[in-house]
């Protein structure tokens, strides 16, 4: 997979959009195209078509998982699609949250050792 795009998946807690912003940056100074709402959905536009082709265009999910995400609806959501998709999913997760709070979905999966 050359170039992939991976799309971010977060929780928008207050605090986050700085860090998530800079991991995005990060990823794309390592050669990956990336999905960030923060940088594609523009003013206006609906929120779930603009997701979903985000989604629909990537090679990867990367998950950003936090006390607060793990349990959303809209993460779970997302999670769910990515994997209906057939989607890799990459959780990233503090390592100090408790595997037991993790989304069974987001537990099981393998992670990408091509990231």
């Amino acid at each position: 997979m050359s170039n992939p795009q991976v799309f971010i998946s977060y929780a928008h807690s207050k605090g986050d959009a700085d860090w998530v912003r800079a991991f995005a940056e990060a990823l794309k100074q390592r050669g990956l195209r990336v999905w960030l709402d923060q940088f594609q959905i523009a003013a206006g536009e609906p929120l779930r078509d603009a997701l979903e082709a985000g989604m629909r265009e990537s090679d990867v999910f990367v998950a950003l998982i936090d006390p607060a995400s793990s349990l959303k609806p809209n993460f779970l959501f997302e999670l769910g699609a990515a994997i209906g998709m057939g989607k890799r999913v990459v959780p990233i997760v503090p390592r100090e949250l408790d595997d037991s709070a993790l989304p069974l979905l987001a537990s099981r999966r393998p992670l990408s050792p091509n990231l």
